[in-house]
């Protein structure tokens, strides 16, 4: 039996020590949490995308009582990007979220889901982004989806198992 391990980075900081572009993008990704359409589980969801040439792109959580029609706001964030600015690469995600009108504790990381959809982003443009996860007590961030999603299944995989 050959046995594999697999690492992943992820930094923690206060919100204090991310730069100052991080901390708008935080902070916009918190704000549109609050306006988040999530009348049945409470729990609402932010997203603010960076984009290379500077724009800032937000979406969040969409619920829908007939699930699961409703979308997560990293995918709303993003998928707005990709029509918007089809050419304009990700530069980071931020990610925040509140319940009961207070930002969470624990850091939020993105659904299954979503890591795909951000992985097809990376593969897109060949080029990894951070990832910053936010939470009252401090911001987790990786560099790359894949740090998220280790075994990944994208683009190679079709060409390589044909």
């Amino acid at each position: 039996m050959k046995e594999i391990n697999l690492t992943t980075k992820i930094s923690v900081y206060p919100i204090e020590e991310c730069s100052e572009i991080e901390k708008k993008l935080i902070n916009e990704a918190k704000r549109v949490a609050l306006n988040a359409y999530a009348p049945y589980s409470k729990f609402k969801v932010g997203a603010a995308v960076l984009l290379e040439n500077g724009q800032i792109v937000i979406g969040n959580n969409q619920e829908n009582a007939a699930y699961p029609s409703g979308l997560c706001a990293e995918r709303t964030a993003i998928f707005y990007a990709n029509a918007n600015f089809p050419d304009q690469k990700v530069e980071a995600i931020a990610i925040a979220a509140c319940c009961n009108g207070e930002y969470t504790k624990e850091v939020v990381t993105p659904c299954g889901s979503c890591r795909q959809v951000l992985l097809e982003v990376e593969n897109r443009f060949k080029k990894p982004f951070k990832i910053l996860m936010y939470s009252h007590e401090c911001v987790y961030v990786a560099n790359s989806i894949r740090d998220l999603l280790p075994l990944s299944f994208g683009e190679e995989m079709l060409k390589s198992n044909v």
